[in-house]
């Protein structure tokens, strides 16, 4: 109601009050509504940019769609083609590819899980502190001890790389370290008895793979004791488990290695099957039938194919084209050297230090282990 003031006989002034409450708590809502609204559009936004699912965004639904819709895809066309597949399955070519691929996955599956799960446990459960006091203080000394150490330690080179840092993060000299780092995955029980198992009729192979793998682990050590460069080597931040439980952590690792391992397990028994059933025989028979270029050719099979050193054995034994010492190269390049290892040890170490470490291992591995064929096999 408007307001009356009297000053003496003056005319009378007239003021108005201010709006009522309600309309003034009207006029604020609104506005805390609009700016609340753009403040849900930003986030929205950020959803979006972030590839994360946005509600009644049809975009972003089908892109969080795009696996399952793929695999159902894919199911579909199996079954619209499946005579056409089965035609083509029937075939011998087919037939031989299958049944080699077949063989590797059956005999490898079981030493693969086995090597995960001990090297997960270790991983998690032995802290990295019981290997520096384990360890002489000395590098010259501490880099065979580390190297044997990798003996009875069983792990796949997917946990020999954080276990390795683990150590240099806890104070293991790092010649030690790398000698652990590349021994670890070539000569434990689970990787030389699944050798023994590949190779029942050449039993020396498992001599020669033990020999040839802890000769090339001690000798990388020493030579980075030697003439390796503190700058070169950048050691990882922090721990690979840090802020889990034991249990999730051990679950995790075995997730992990298990998914990584056993699709490039995957992808080795393929290439395999292929090179045992479809490439001519007369072209493996050039490369095969030259000492020299055959043990190249299967060491540098080893670092494009990127076996776990759990499953490696058995691809390694369908290469009946190539000579024993070949095949030994395959197995101990393989471990020590191969694409997910670069990529691993530059993501842990440094770029610097894969650049320089990765070819000069391939490079000792193959004079090694062709040295250790010649002479055992």
């Amino acid at each position: 109601m408007p307001s009356r003031t009297t000053g003496g006989t003056g005319p009378v002034a007239i003021t108005k009050t201010a709006p009522q409450d309600g309309t003034e708590r009207g006029d604020a809502k609104s506005e805390e509504a609009v700016r609340g609204d753009a403040v849900r559009g930003d986030a929205v936004r950020g959803d979006a940019e972030r590839g994360e699912a946005v509600p009644g965004g049809g975009k972003e639904d089908a892109r969080h769609l795009n696996s399952p819709l793929l695999l159902t895809l894919l199911l579909l066309t199996a079954v619209m083609f499946q005579d056409p597949i089965r035609g083509a399955l029937a075939a011998p070519v087919m037939q031989s590819w299958m049944t080699v691929f077949v063989a590797v996955m059956v005999q490898a599956l079981p030493f693969l899980v086995l090597g995960v799960l001990l090297s997960a446990a270790i991983a998690v459960f032995v802290p990295p502190s019981f290997f520096a006091r384990a360890l002489p203080k000395h590098p010259a000394l501490a880099v065979p001890v580390a190297g044997a150490a990798g003996a009875v330690l069983p792990g796949c080179e997917c946990a020999s790389v954080p276990v390795a840092g683990a150590l240099v993060r806890r104070g293991v000299t790092p010649a030690a370290a790398l000698a652990f780092l590349l021994s670890a995955p070539a000569i434990n029980p689970i990787v030389l008895t699944a050798t023994a198992v590949a190779f029942p009729g050449d039993p020396e192979m498992v001599l020669a793979r033990f020999v040839a793998s802890l000769l090339v682990a001690c000798s990388m050590g020493w030579l980075w004791h030697r003439l390796g460069r503190t700058d070169w080597l950048r050691p990882p931040a922090r721990a690979s488990y840090e802020g889990q439980s034991k249990g999730a952590a051990f679950w995790g690792s075995v997730r992990h290695d298990v998914t990584h391992a056993g699709g490039f397990l995957v992808v080795g028994a393929m290439a395999a099957a292929t090179l045992k059933a479809v490439v001519p025989a007369d072209w493996l028979g050039v490369a095969a039938g030259h000492p020299v270029l055959s043990v190249l050719f299967l060491a540098a099979l080893a670092v494009l194919l990127s076996i776990c050193s759990e499953a490696d054995a058995f691809v390694a034994a369908s290469l009946t084209q190539f000579s024993l010492t070949a095949r030994l190269t395959f197995l101990v390049v393989g471990p020590m050297i191969d694409l997910k290892l670069f990529a691993m040890q530059a993501g842990t170490f440094g770029r610097a230090f894969a650049l320089r470490f990765a070819p000069a291992t391939f490079a000792l591995a193959v004079a090694v282990s062709a040295l250790t064929g010649t002479v055992l096999l």
